[in-house]
């Protein structure tokens, strides 16, 4: 049950950013689209503190798995911090756990984490640039 409503939460809060972003368009020129949105990942506040919290999650998972004796539920905490494309990253690793390589399941579930944290901190950023910027009214 609280798994679902953490995901509805996740999943609304992206939707609400996703739907901010698409009302009003960005009417600054831009040298390369693609730069410009993932620049909107590092060039504010809200989306670095949110970057680090997820790398701490990330580097807390891989100190478990990789040199501590028992990881236990280490994976939970950069899964919740990147939810909820996360949950599409662990989906993605649970066939990787079974093959011959030990650190094939590791490496895939963190390369998810990164890409989801990556999208969620691009809406952080995007979202953040919108509210900070004053509309013009001529």
């Amino acid at each position: 049950m609280l798994w679902g409503g953490w995901l509805l939460l996740c999943a609304l809060v992206n939707a609400a950013a996703c739907g901010a972003l698409a009302r009003r368009p960005d009417r600054t020129p831009s040298a390369s689209p693609r730069r410009t949105l993932l620049a909107a990942a590092v060039d504010n506040w809200p989306a670095r503190v949110y970057a680090a919290v997820v790398a701490a999650a990330l580097g807390t998972f891989l100190y478990a798995v990789l040199l501590s004796p028992d990881p236990g539920f280490a994976g939970i905490w950069p899964l919740l911090a990147a939810a909820p494309l996360s949950f599409l990253a662990a989906a993605a690793s649970a066939p990787a756990e079974y093959h011959s390589l030990p650190w094939l399941g590791t490496l895939v579930f963190s390369a998810g984490v990164v890409l989801a944290a990556l999208v969620n901190a691009v809406l952080i950023g995007c979202l953040a640039r919108r509210i900070g910027s004053t509309p013009t009214r001529g």
